[in-house]
């Protein structure tokens, strides 16, 4: 055992929500910021009128860049009257969701796995999409003395040798994939449906604008009726919320 590696890797599994997550095939490690904003979100979704779903009808949700999976089985355990779709481009979490599924007794009926880069392979239209695209700028990857002093160490060594970085970096501003899924994402919502998307609201330097302000343009541009963001429970700006 590596001294550095994390101890969810270690061990095998972690917890989301209730859930138990195997990370066995590797997959980004749910974090609590994550934990936190989907909790919220699934919160919202059970009591909001009139876009719950009515008694009988089954509602449709999309975890797309979906890695271990965790955020849709989270849906699945706590709210009855949903299926999900997960969507991710990379064949290793696409097995990671399946061993997730059964390791979390979903039925075979309220799911389906799809190999997908973005929306490329997605066909339906969803009442909600929950997205943790990869969102850092790549310029955290190596960065200097300095800087890393200024960042504080935001990115531990255990994250860079061991987690899979393409789940981690967004090109050069970290908004290179959000780019992609906020340009097409509204084509694939129901009536009234609605995104929640996971974005980086650390402090922004001038490698990297602040992401929450250019989420903000990047909403108006493509189309979206309403944008709102919303803090984790470090008093960070962490997720948005569209329309």
């Amino acid at each position: 055992m590596n001294k550095d590696e994390p101890i969810e890797y270690v061990r095998g599994f972690t917890e989301f929500l209730g859930c138990k997550i195997d990370l066995s095939k590797k997959p980004l490690i749910p974090r609590p910021e994550t934990e936190f904003w989907v909790e919220q979100a699934i919160k919202e979704i059970k009591n909001r009128k009139p876009f719950g779903a009515p008694q009988g009808k089954i509602l449709h949700i999309l975890d797309i860049f979906a890695g271990s999976g965790c955020i849709g089985i989270a849906v699945l355990k706590h709210i009855k009257n949903y299926r999900v779709d997960f969507a991710d481009t990379d064949k290793n979490n696409l097995k990671q969701i399946k061993i997730n599924l059964k390791l979390n007794t979903i039925d075979k009926k309220r799911c389906k796995i799809i190999q997908s880069n973005i929306f490329k392979d997605i066909k339906n239209k969803y009442d909600y999409i929950f997205a943790n695209p990869p969102y850092i700028p790549d310029y955290r990857k190596n960065p200097s003395a300095r800087l890393r002093a200024i960042l504080r160490n935001i990115i531990q060594k255990s994250v860079l040798d061991f987690e899979p970085r393409k789940a981690l970096f967004g090109g050069a501003d970290g908004l290179f994939y959000i780019r992609k899924f906020l340009k097409t994402a509204k084509n694939y919502l129901n009536e009234n449906g609605k995104i929640f998307m996971e974005f980086d609201g650390s402090a922004s330097s001038p490698q990297a604008p602040p992401q929450k302000k250019e989420i903000g343009k990047l909403a108006k541009k493509f189309g979206y009726k309403t944008c709102e963001f919303h803090k984790d429970q470090y008093d960070k700006w962490r997720w948005a919320s569209l329309r």
